[in-house]
């Protein structure tokens, strides 16, 4: 992938805008992680540490001490390094990141739940002082397979779509989102997209189960491929909500890719979501066709969407709610749900900083693999379409 260094004008600024929507999404979670903290103090009264204070405070670690040895975890294997190999480690706003940490300390693992107290108080710390009690408290190690295999990794991007629906069809909103239907745990698989659409034994089956309808179908895949979305929904009353959709189930049947179809058939060389829709809009007449490629249906759940709730993604698979630019999907047998992990990856963004392994997916597999979660929205929806970069991965382990 190009750099902002040698990239044609139109692309560089196209990069630079999504680096400011990065930034706006970031400053957006850290508003609604204030507006939750709404008058509870997050020290107990008699708690409240003097100034320049830092919990479980001790002269940092010099990073010169002794490593300790490498540790193996399902199918990865951690190599211990110093905090000087971490690029840009004492670059990031570590404070963007802190919420995430906050959230997955709603459900922490239990190697890292030890560590929450202390990450709660430091929600109002320094940078500094944030960075000074990593140092002391936590290990870093590169993530490796366990077989030799090339040194990166792969970075792609996803993200929350944000689509205008309506609760009655209309020739205008036509595609439907389900609920799932009464019988999907009795049939398996169940019917496929091509059958549904085609079958009256299955529409009859969804019938009463629609959600809300969409107007393209390709939205309505994108949303089933993200999983979760969020919906402003006209009523019939002509009133208009915004709520959220979740992903409740399958057709159990195979997922596949309907970029891989284009390309196995010479149709496009741009296999990212604006280039599927770019050829979708150059061939209408063939949509039904690419969309009958991917035989799996995701069905959803409605949820509703509060002001704070709205200022975060779904929850992932760890249960809490992802954090954009801070939360990623990896493969759970490589590294554990709540790990604090440090990212770099150069491309398209380029990346280095700290994140959460706070969610996961099917196409989510090996040791250095991750999706980073944008966030929710159009702008969202175009870097994750294109995000697809190398990558490097660092857990961020508690000492012993």
């Amino acid at each position: 992938m190009p750099t902002s260094s040698n990239i044609a004008p139109s692309a560089s600024s196209r990069i630079k805008s999504m680096n400011r929507f990065l930034a706006n999404m970031a400053l957006a979670a850290i508003v609604g992680m204030l507006a939750g903290c709404g008058g509870v103090p997050l020290y107990p009264a008699d708690e409240v540490p003097p100034a320049g204070t830092v919990p479980g405070a001790a002269p940092p670690l010099s990073d010169g001490a002794a490593l300790p040895p490498a540790l193996a975890n399902g199918k990865s294997r951690w190599q211990p390094v110093r905090w000087s190999e971490l690029p840009g480690w004492n670059d990031d706003a570590l404070h963007e990141a802190w919420n995430a940490w906050t959230k997955s300390c709603e459900r922490p693992g239990s190697a890292l739940a030890s560590l929450c107290p202390e990450v709660r108080r430091l929600s109002i710390a320094s940078a500094d002082e944030q960075r000074a009690w990593m140092v002391r408290r936590l290990q870093p190690y590169r993530v490796e397979p366990l077989q030799a295999v090339a040194a990166e990794g792969l970075l792609t991007g996803y993200y929350e779509p944000l689509l205008d629906a309506s609760r009655q069809p209309s020739a205008a909103y036509g595609v439907p989102l389900y609920r799932p239907p009464a019988d999907l745990a009795v049939r398996k698989p169940w019917f496929s997209r091509q059958e549904i659409d085609m079958l009256p034994q299955a529409r009859a089956a969804l019938r009463g189960r629609e959600i809300a309808y969409v107007a393209d179908p390709l939205d309505a895949l994108a949303l089933q491929i993200q999983g979760s979305g969020r919906l402003r929904i006209t009523e019939p009353d002509g009133s208009r909500r915004l709520v959220r959709v979740a992903y409740a189930g399958t057709n159990d049947q195979p997922y596949r890719s309907v970029g891989s179809w284009l390309l196995q058939q010479g149709a496009t060389r741009d296999a990212t979501w604006p280039g599927i829709k770019a050829w979708a809009a150059q061939n209408p007449q063939r949509l039904q066709e690419l969309l009958w490629t991917n035989p799996r249906v995701v069905f959803f759940r409605e949820e509703p969407l509060t002001e704070l709730d709205a200022a975060f993604g779904p929850r992932g698979a760890q249960g809490v709610p992802l954090t954009p630019g801070r939360s990623i999907a990896v493969d759970k047998d490589s590294i554990p749900y709540g790990t604090p992990v440090w990212l770099a990856s150069s491309g398209l963004v380029n990346l280095q900083r700290l994140v959460f392994a706070q969610d996961t997916g099917s196409a989510i597999v090996g040791a250095v693999r991750a999706d980073y979660f944008v966030g929710w929205g159009p702008e969202a929806g175009e870097v994750a379409g294109r995000l697809k970069q190398p990558l490097r991965l660092w857990v961020l382990w508690p000492r012993p």
